[in-house]
């Protein structure tokens, strides 16, 4: 079994937590062994059969790559890949919840934050290219924050034909180019969605914006040329999620919390 090692507290109980790996041994410094977070953490870790290990600060440094000295690092098997046809048949019959795409991100603190922002949106899956895209690295897991080990990620090897698949089953192609006229306020983004986000350098590829259906902009002003990809993902999922009424409730209803929609 290929393994890789985890590190930092998020993402070692995220792992734990949605079960999709084998843990195979849990790694604590042995400074903070006592303190009540890693017990819980070693506690997890012992119920799904993981063996655990103390070792000094630098020697766990050592394992996560010379990160800023975690308290807590993960063996467990490689990072689990949904198949493509799964994630869209658990999608449809889900809702209509939107499928993000990505087209060639390449900085891994990009995919992280982006794969952070679609958990909390309610992104039904996350697809990304086998080439010319940073891939789920413990790096990544942990610059997400633990969202990586919930999200459906799929790879696929030829995105054109992806996204070609996806408008066979009904799914709108929608492009985010902060140059086009329409801006994403003003389109109609309830419909079925995959919305699909371009490279930090060139945007979306020639042949993935013209199998768009529609491109949609982010309005901006100021000096600075654009939002970089995490930051334009996120403000675009959320109007999504906004258009889409997900959070609405009438005026006066009480929420959750015992809030009022009239406050």
């Amino acid at each position: 079994m290929k393994t890789e090692i985890l590190y930092g507290v998020h993402s070692v109980t995220e792992a734990l937590a949605a079960g999709r790996r084998v843990p195979v041994e849990l790694y604590i410094d042995r400074r903070q062994a006592d303190s009540i977070r890693l017990q819980g953490l070693l506690k997890m870790a012992e119920s799904r059969g993981a063996a655990v290990r103390v070792l000094d600060a630098a020697r766990l440094a050592a394992m996560s790559g010379g990160s800023a000295q975690p308290a807590v690092a993960l063996r467990a098997s490689a990072y689990p890949f949904v198949e493509f046809s799964r994630a869209v048949e658990e999608a449809e019959a889900a809702g209509s919840d939107p499928i993000l795409v990505l087209d060639s991100i390449v900085d891994p603190h990009n995919l992280g934050a982006i794969v952070r922002s679609a958990l909390c949106a309610g992104v039904a899956a996350v697809l990304i290219p086998k080439d010319r895209c940073a891939g789920p690295t413990p790096a990544v897991s942990k610059i997400s924050a633990g969202a990586l080990e919930h999200i459906r990620l799929v790879q696929v090897t030829n995105l054109v034909r992806s996204l070609d698949y996806l408008k066979s089953r009904g799914r709108w192609v929608a492009g985010l180019d902060r140059q086009v006229p329409l801006t994403i306020f003003s389109a109609d983004m309830r419909l079925p969605l995959a919305l699909v986000i371009g490279g930090e350098e060139r945007g979306l590829r020639t042949l993935v914006r013209q199998t768009c259906d529609l491109m949609v902009s982010i309005p901006q002003s100021g000096v600075i040329d654009s939002l970089n990809a995490s930051a334009a993902a996120a403000v675009a999922l959320y109007e999504i999620r906004r258009q889409r009424g997900v959070d609405r409730r009438p005026l006066g209803a009480a929420g959750p919390d015992g809030s009022r929609g009239d406050a």
